[in-house]
């Protein structure tokens, strides 16, 4: 019994100096840093902070607009009898683009100039009469009047006569024809169009959270399909109120378009500039970690990792701007941070 008692004290004892053996092992390899041996560094990707520009941008959807753009509709009712445009072709303004017959007009003119040329020269005689004492005052008075009332006819005539002239309002290119040689046209009745498209119009609608970040001359940069080019241009108007049924703000900016790359009505992808700064400490997105009450950036110093509070500003799809916490030359480490912890040893892939 005494020899069973024995063999079972010394099972234990070489048990229980085995666990020892074991948990003094796995206490070596958890020193310095907590989960690594003080000679195995991590190996992180880092980035040196140094000063650039950063913009904060939104990126909303839009369309090209002309400059000016007018449907061409004749002001007064008859047959085409000249059509003096091509479609498609660049008109100065006030070019003659149509004319209506205005044969009927010309004799009522040329009727009330014979009659006016009569009533000027009766006119004049009475007026040297009435210096004479030849006729009276009241007499003189009548004949005049009807001098006037025939220029006003004459005038009104004119007039109707140049609504059978149909000129081009401003400066544009002439759309498609609608109408040929020998129809009949009234006001109702659209001729072609006319555009003016240089400078073009980018119209766009930003989120009403936005409205009140839009700075004065804002600037947009945006690209069209079927063109491999970036454009850009300035804010020139926005809407007074917010749109109650999408909650935007219409805003419209002025492109140069000298090129007529930008055709009106084609879809816009644009990027509006709503901050810019200029030589800001700057390091890559992946690099910030929010924590509680704040944000953190782990740097690297004398080679181990140490845990950095900072302050944000801007922010882009790729950077951060720092505003406070960081100094230009110091190594951000970039990758990894989720595992760090301060203290911990790094050695570096790449720096950038």
């Amino acid at each position: 019994m005494k020899l069973k008692y024995v063999v079972y004290t010394l099972i234990v004892v070489v048990v229980g100096f085995l666990v020892y053996r074991r948990i003094s092992a796995s206490a070596g390899t958890t020193t310095n840093g907590g989960s690594r041996s003080g000679n195995q560094a991590m190996s992180v990707n880092a980035y040196v902070v140094k000063p650039g520009n950063i913009s904060e941008k939104i990126i909303i959807t839009g369309s090209v607009e002309a400059n000016e753009s007018v449907n061409i509709r004749p002001e007064s009712s008859g047959i085409i009898t000249g059509i003096h445009f091509q479609e498609g072709k660049e008109v100065s303004k006030g070019a003659l683009l149509l004319k209506i017959n205005d044969s009927e007009l010309q004799a009522q003119l040329s009727r009330a100039l014979t009659m006016q040329k009569l009533a000027e020269e009766k006119e004049y005689r009475q007026r040297q009469l009435l210096g004479k004492g030849g006729v009276s005052k009241q007499d003189y008075d009548a004949i005049l009047a009807e001098v006037n009332s025939l220029k006003a006819e004459t005038q009104l005539i004119r007039a109707q006569i140049a609504q059978t002239e149909i000129r081009a309002p401003f400066s544009g290119k002439i759309g498609l024809r609608q109408v040929s040689l020998g129809d009949y046209v009234d006001p109702s009745v659209v001729i072609t169009s006319l555009v003016d498209d240089n400078p073009a119009k980018i119209a766009f609608s930003v989120p009403e959270q936005y409205a009140n970040n839009i700075p004065e001359n804002a600037t947009i940069n945006f690209s069209v399909k079927g063109i491999d080019k970036t454009f850009a241009g300035k804010v020139y108007a926005r809407g007074s109120n917010i749109q109650v049924n999408t909650r935007t703000l219409e805003l419209k900016a002025l492109v140069p378009n000298e090129d007529r790359l930008l055709i009106p009505g084609s879809f816009a992808e644009v990027e509006l500039v709503l901050a810019q700064t200029e030589d800001a400490l700057l390091v890559p997105t992946e690099a910030v970690i929010p924590v509680m009450n704040g944000k953190l950036v782990y740097v690297s110093r004398n080679g181990r990792a140490e845990e950095v509070r900072v302050e944000t500003g801007i922010r882009n799809d790729s950077m951060v701007h720092i505003t406070s916490g960081l100094k230009t030359g110091d190594t951000v480490i970039t990758t990894g941070i989720m595992t760090l912890t301060p203290g911990t040893t790094v050695e570096f892939k790449s720096i950038r």
